[in-house]
């Protein structure tokens, strides 16, 4: 073991402290603090700011805010889907996104196709029954089990698919507004860790009167 080593680093982190105590804008007393402190770097505050939502003065919870956040995003990138299907033989934004999954993961089940748009049963077989009837989508028995039926993207689907394309890719750069490239990377991360706690409850078909209650037994949330 290297004691003079040892020696100089508890001199060095004595001094860390030392010059902590007298400093009117000190580091962080934490192993990061200390090394900007060694490399000479900017000093950053030991609490980082909070940002400011709507009603936070007024005790509004940061959980509040990001769920009705959410919403409200959804709310905005349905307007712009909406405005990308005029005039095409999309009636809804379900319609394009289904085919987008065809198309981009082949064929498959009508319930995986549902269950991949996070939508209920009743819900999805519309939407699936109003593409077989536009021919967008085909159905063929299944090799594995013969009750079951594979989907996938018609050749017609496709021609119509990429007809629209253009204005469905400008209606997601939209979505994703001023961000930078950075905060786009930094929402992809955020929204992955979200999807990837909710999908398997959702996953589930946990009946509605029994969701909040099963799901606050199961995971320990806590306010952070």
């Amino acid at each position: 073991m290297n004691f003079a080593l040892i020696k100089e680093f508890m001199t060095l982190l004595e001094e860390f402290e030392s010059d902590n105590k007298t400093s009117s804008n000190s580091y962080p007393p934490t192993i990061e603090g200390f090394k900007l402190w060694v490399s000479g770097g900017e000093k950053v505050k030991s609490v980082p700011d909070e940002p400011y939502w709507e009603g936070k003065e007024n005790g509004r919870t940061a959980e509040s805010a990001i769920s009705t956040l959410i919403v409200h995003l959804n709310r905005y990138a349905k307007t712009y889907s909406k405005s990308a299907i005029v005039n095409s033989e999309f009636s809804t934004q379900e319609d394009f996104i289904y085919l987008i999954n065809l198309k981009a993961f082949g064929e498959m089940t009508k319930m995986a196709l549902i269950k991949k748009n996070i939508q209920d049963k009743p819900v999805g077989m519309l939407i699936i029954t109003r593409l077989l009837r536009q021919g967008l989508i085909e159905q063929t028995d299944s090799n594995n089990d013969k009750r079951s039926k594979l989907i996938r993207i018609s050749e017609i689907g496709l021609i119509v698919l990429e007809k629209q394309m253009e204005k469905i890719r400008h209606a997601t750069n939209i979505v994703a507004g001023n961000l930078t490239h950075k905060e786009k990377m930094d929402l992809i991360r955020i929204l992955n860790k979200l999807d990837a706690f909710h999908y398997p409850i959702f996953s589930r078909n946990i009946h509605s009167d029994e969701l909040i209650n099963t799901v606050y037994e199961e995971y320990p949330f806590k306010n952070s």
